[in-house]
């Protein structure tokens, strides 16, 4: 997203010696601008039209409830305010911890750890069950307080997080921080919650400070700030460091996000390949995406499949994650997309999760391909001997297909053959239904 801008025509009258001095005008180059003019007779003179672009900074507004769902749970529950509280998905032998309230999370207990393990380092906290209809409500409800202040809220997936985009509204509601403090003060008076807020100029930045001032407190970070505020920062808390990186960056002894930056991204590109450029931004506070208005989410094609029977066996993972690319690339053919990234998410049997993700250079929807980087990214996530449980695939970034034609076609050839054979696959499976055609390696799982 860029920048927002402000435009403005400047209608000046010159004669052609005063045109010749126009780089001159020291009132033009006094701010930031972008100049398309031309010249146009008048009456013999020449009018020259500036057209000026005047550059705004974003001002990025981050709201975050701590331990969201336990603090929703304490709204119902008067009587655990201070009690150590664990949020489970279910009373199963199997059930894992969803969220926990800070008491917990000092003594060791974090999200996805096994119930079981969870009780034994906290044995006083009260186990409570997963309700998401009741932390969407309470989304809803926070996003009715911040919506007086601007279009532009982004919300997550109930867990007490918004990002408001308030640029250029100073006129209306004042400078940014006190529209947070406002939004902080109708969320308590409203809702009982009191959220940490912060303010920056990008959602990466003002993620990280509010990261910093967990469980309580407020962070601004002003414009062009952004590089020194993430220096002295932990690696951990820098959003969209993954458990895999964290494991690398250790391997070098980098622990801070300054000792990243002095990188060169030849150097990243090293240690983490096709992921060096995202990370060479996020160490530095660099972050152009944009605040999504309100109800738009990001586009996310998500399929997933638990095993009847928990498995390590190569030729049955890999079968249902072919399975599963079959489903992703027939539906991205249909909304005519192309993904540009897919991310691979692994629960074992004993709890333990393990993410990787992998871009996908150029964005394609053909399963073949898919499945190429799929696996690569299955191959960088299956690194223990405990079965699988459960295997999710996520393609996100969707575009659309490149357009560009082949450099050398000679290298396209085998490329067109697949496109011509998924076409072909695709007209037989909407006409007899998708189970109509099967691949080998597909055969022993369930449709």
């Amino acid at each position: 997203m860029t920048t927002p801008v402000e435009s403005l025509n400047v209608f000046l009258r010159f004669d052609q010696s005063n045109i010749r001095r126009f780089d001159q005008l020291a009132f033009i180059r006094s701010f930031p601008y972008s100049l398309s003019s031309f010249l146009s007779p008048v009456s013999g003179l020449q009018v020259l039209v500036i057209h000026v672009i005047l550059m705004r900074e974003r001002s990025i507004i981050h709201i975050n409830v701590a331990d969201f769902a336990v603090e929703v749970e304490r709204l119902v529950h008067r009587g655990l305010k201070e009690r150590p509280v664990i949020i489970a998905h279910d009373a199963a032998v199997r059930a894992t911890v969803y969220d926990m309230s800070e008491e917990v999370y000092q003594n060791g207990v974090r999200k996805g750890m096994p119930l079981r393990q969870a009780l034994r380092y906290c044995q006083d906290a009260v186990v409570l069950p997963f309700h998401p209809f009741r932390y969407e409500r309470a989304m809803v409800q926070l996003l009715k307080c911040a919506l007086p202040y601007s279009p532009l809220i982004e919300k997550s997936d109930h867990d007490g997080h918004l990002f408001i985009d308030v640029t250029g509204t100073g006129r209306l509601f004042g400078p940014p921080p006190d529209i947070a403090w406002r939004i902080r003060k109708a969320m308590r008076a409203d809702m009982g919650l009191d959220p940490i807020w912060s303010v920056a100029p990008n959602k990466l930045v003002a993620k990280a400070a509010t990261r910093m001032v967990k469980p309580v407190g407020e962070y601004i970070v002003g414009a062009g700030e952004e590089a020194c505020f993430m220096k002295p920062l932990p690696i951990h808390l820098v959003p969209g460091i993954e458990r895999e990186d964290l494991k690398c960056f250790r391997e070098f002894n980098l622990t801070r996000t300054g000792h990243v930056a002095n990188l060169s991204i030849e150097q990243l590109y090293v240690m983490f390949d096709n992921r060096s450029h995202s990370l060479y931004n996020a160490v530095r506070g660099i972050d152009p995406s944009p605040v999504l208005p309100v109800g738009q989410e990001h586009p996310v094609i998500s399929v997933d499949h638990t095993f009847g029977n928990d498995t390590n066996t190569v030729t049955s993972v890999e079968g249902v994650l072919y399975r599963l690319v079959e489903k992703v690339g027939s539906n991205l053919r249909k909304r005519r997309l192309a993904a540009k990234r897919i991310r691979i998410i692994l629960d074992y049997s004993d709890g333990k999760r393990m993410i990787r993700q992998t871009t996908v250079d150029p964005a394609t929807a053909n399963d073949f391909r898919l499945f190429a980087v799929a696996k690569t990214a299955l191959e960088g996530v299956w690194k223990r001997r405990v079965r699988i449980r459960h295997l999710r695939l996520i393609c996100n970034r969707l575009t659309y297909p490149p357009a560009q034609m082949a450099l050398f076609s000679e290298h396209e050839q085998g490329k067109g053959k697949s496109d011509n054979l998924i076409f072909a696959l695709d007209s037989i499976r909407r006409r007899y239904g998708f189970n109509a055609v099967r691949t080998g390696r597909t055969l022993s799982v369930h449709p």
